[in-house]
């Protein structure tokens, strides 16, 4: 499966290998697709290893994707793994990488040893918060804590880097005292998503005159609870607010919340994945408000991508948006009427403003900002760099 640099010689070979990828999945896919343009406009060879349904080799706009059969996790919601050691194996040592970046600290964990015994520098980037998404399985507090620091102990010594990024997805590092762990923010794409993404016609559509429109965009799994954006909806029309919701997203919990939301004669649309970016800056853009009630969000690239439409977003206090989304966004207990309180809190502010805000704070995280720190990671020049000799 060796393949010649596409870079002639110049630049390193950067070899990412991922889980919990599919066509509809969103923040982790779309930051990898970001993250592999940018090595490819640098002078550097990406190559993404994924999962699917059976063996592809591609060349694409983000470099190499090399997609290795694995299985559906099951109830995963149509995630598959990355399970035949041998197979990813010998497909990493005949691609023979000068870095190696790991996007899931779990199931390939296996692979910082693959690399150190070659000498290859490897990086595990921490898309999420571990002690959160224990918590949110309903072990408590404690017990979730002590189980998080054997994991990410464990990490860490895997590799010699552990990349992390906000301070709130590294806390859970800090507090073990790591020290290969490093920050490096992701980013959003200012130019396709945009204020001027604004369609009358896509507003009519969802929402008439006088009428609120709230947009979720979030796969529809437990760890993301949707649910509390149904209930900010109830919430809201309870207390005299004229408003709807649409779901753009799928998972396992779309069944049940289109249900709910049937049962309680509730206005939401479900659009399902929307491929599509520009119908999803459409939809962002003319939005009022922007939901993203998940409470171990550890970057929110969906938050993100709404304030660069200019639309502000309410926020689980839990996770790592207060932070990122700031004066821009406002932040929710996690409840339905915590929800609606963000919600009201935000359209009280007058309109222009509050979109100027968003779009303001969405400027602080461009992607090539994000590609310069994660090249940084792997010692890797933003322009051509000459690899280790083959």
């Amino acid at each position: 499966m060796s393949a010649p640099r596409s870079t002639g010689g110049a630049g390193l070979r950067i070899v990412r290998v991922a889980n919990f990828v599919t066509p509809v999945s969103g923040g982790l896919r779309t930051a990898l697709h970001h993250l592999g343009a940018g090595y490819l406009a640098a002078g550097h060879e990406p190559v993404l290893i994924v999962p699917g349904p059976e063996h592809r080799d591609e060349l694409t706009d983000q470099g190499r994707v090399v997609t290795l059969p694995g299985p559906v996790l099951p109830a995963g919601g149509g995630y598959r793994l990355l399970t035949d050691r041998r197979l990813l194996s010998r497909t990493l040592s005949a691609l023979a990488p000068d870095r190696l970046e790991v996007s899931d600290r779990t199931t390939l964990r296996w692979t910082g040893s693959w690399a150190r015994r070659r000498g290859i520098p490897a990086a595990m980037v921490s898309h999420e918060n571990v002690t959160g998404l224990l918590r949110t399985r309903g072990l408590p507090a404690p017990a979730a804590r002590a189980l998080a620091d054997r994991l990410n102990s464990r990490t860490a010594q895997c590799y010699d880097t552990v990349v992390c990024t906000t301070v709130w997805a590294a806390a859970e590092f800090a507090r073990l005292g790591t020290r290969n762990l490093v920050r490096a923010p992701l980013g959003v794409d200012l130019t396709r998503l945009h204020p001027r993404c604004h369609d009358p016609a896509v507003r009519a559509r969802y929402a008439g005159p006088g009428r609120a429109l709230l947009v979720l965009c979030s796969r529809l799994s437990p760890e993301k609870r949707p649910g509390l954006a149904l209930a900010a909806l109830a919430e809201l029309r309870r207390g005299g607010q004229d408003a709807a919701l649409v779901v753009a997203g799928t998972g396992p919990l779309h069944a049940r919340l289109a249900e709910r939301a049937d049962r309680d004669r509730l206005p939401v649309r479900f659009l399902g994945h929307l491929a599509d970016r520009a119908e999803l800056g459409a939809l962002l853009a003319s939005a009022d408000v922007v939901l993203a009630p998940g409470p171990v969000e550890t970057f929110g690239l969906a938050a993100l991508e709404a304030l660069a439409c200019g639309t502000p977003v309410a926020v689980s206090r839990s996770s790592a948006l207060p932070d990122i989304v700031g004066p821009a966004g406002a932040v929710a207990v996690d409840s339905g009427a915590g929800f609606a309180a963000a919600v009201a809190e935000l359209l009280a502010r007058p309109q222009a403003r509050r979109r100027a805000a968003a779009r303001a704070r969405a400027e602080c995280y461009g992607w090539p900002a994000a590609v310069a720190a994660f090249l940084a990671v792997h010692q890797a020049d933003p322009a051509h760099l000459v690899g280790r000799p083959r």
